[in-house]
């Protein structure tokens, strides 16, 4: 479980990007609320602990655990549905002695550990339909079950991690040709139906939220806070209004982003750290995703790139997904912002991910340095 490694394998580049991103974290979330502030310092030592202790725990003998993680996020997530918290329209939550956390994040890693594990066994039969009938399945009942929570961006989200390890395993071009083929046309045919008045494909709370996105002056009451959120980042203007700052004329001063340090932190970002403090924050996250992409370029095997892909698929995604809802570039989601908003499961879950990268850093291939395409990708069909 444990092996001896050099230290100048390493990613302490990684690390403090992850750390510097979670203590900016840590002052905005005090500045949005500072009851909680106490409780994210104390999600980031609890985080760095674990990374640290699985970034030595070899992940070619965690990996034998793969279907494991699978039945425990399997069982999680049902746990939610059954004895989950009820909050806002939807069960997320659920507490087990006296923990309280969110299954669906923890999900996104074990499954990452899980189609790792998977791909790697199956790398030469990737693109049999058998296989890839299995492989659906697999992937689509724990997809299933966040969908019923219900969490739709979370689901999206995690879909897109599986479909990224899908392709770092190897699936051919041409079935990815032939499934956008099929797909693109069908993307236009649901979003015309779902853009119907009685439309029963989507539930009513989402609905609304996309059409208050795409037209925010009629659906004014699901808009207010996406709305309030992209003024509140206008107004912070190139360095912003200061952190702590007692502004009456504060969107956050003024209430008017409810739970600001959650879901909406970027747009306390925008209000008192300005352009340039959301500059640094996409920097950092460019900079941990492509320290991510960087290290899969260097793993021994296959399931060493996966868990790297899958890392930074998950903080690209994130992030991406996250910051464009804040800045209205798409519709109202609940997807947290990685290191950055309040929430002890998705800063743990977060870290435990880097742990798993760095652990794969520390194993590095002995010879060259290979092409991440052309090395563990297969297009045979």
């Amino acid at each position: 479980m444990l092996r001896q490694y050099k230290l100048k394998d390493y990613d302490f580049r990684l690390v403090f990007y992850v750390v510097a991103l979670s203590i900016i974290g840590i002052l905005v979330i005090g500045s949005a609320n500072a009851s909680v502030q106490s409780k994210q310092i104390l999600g980031l030592i609890l985080g760095v602990i674990v990374m640290v202790a699985v970034s030595l725990m070899d992940y070619e003998f965690l990996l034998r655990f793969s279907w494991i993680f699978y039945i425990l996020n399997i069982v999680l997530l049902t746990l939610v549905l059954i004895l989950g918290d009820h909050a806002k329209g939807a069960t997320r939550w659920v507490e087990i002695a006296g923990i309280r956390f969110q299954p669906s994040e923890l999900g996104k890693i074990l499954l990452i550990l899980f189609f790792a594990a998977y791909f790697t066994k199956y790398q030469d039969k990737v693109n049999r339909p058998k296989i890839l009938i299995l492989t659906f399945l697999l992937a689509g009942v724990p997809l299933a079950l966040i969908k019923e929570e219900p969490d739709l961006s979370t689901t999206i989200v995690t879909a897109l991690i599986f479909l990224v390890l899908l392709f770092m395993a190897g699936l051919s071009y041409k079935i990815i040709a032939t499934v956008l083929a099929i797909l693109l046309p069908s993307a236009t045919i649901f979003i015309a139906l779902i853009l119907q008045p009685n439309q029963k494909i989507l539930r009513g709370y989402q609905y609304n939220r996309i059409m208050a996105w795409l037209q925010p002056e009629k659906y004014a009451d699901d808009a207010y806070q996406q709305q309030n959120s992209i003024m509140a980042i206008g107004s912070g203007q190139l360095l912003g209004k200061g952190l702590y700052n007692t502004d009456i004329n504060s969107v956050k001063n003024g209430n008017f982003i409810s739970e600001p340090q959650t879901d909406f932190i970027f747009a306390v970002v925008g209000e008192e750290m300005g352009f340039i403090g959301s500059i640094v924050i996409i920097i950092l996250f460019l900079l941990i995703t492509l320290e991510c992409i960087i290290i899969a370029k260097k793993a021994k095997d296959l399931s060493g790139c996966l868990i790297c892909c899958g890392v930074a698929a998950l903080i690209g995604f994130q992030s991406f997904v996250n910051i464009c809802v804040v800045t209205g570039m798409m519709p109202n989601t609940g997807l947290p912002l990685p290191f950055v908003s309040y929430g002890l499961t998705s800063l743990v879950s977060s870290f435990i991910g880097i742990g798993l990268v760095l652990n794969v850093g520390l194993q590095p291939r002995k010879y060259g340095t290979g092409d991440i395409g052309n090395e563990y990708r297969s297009d045979s069909t």
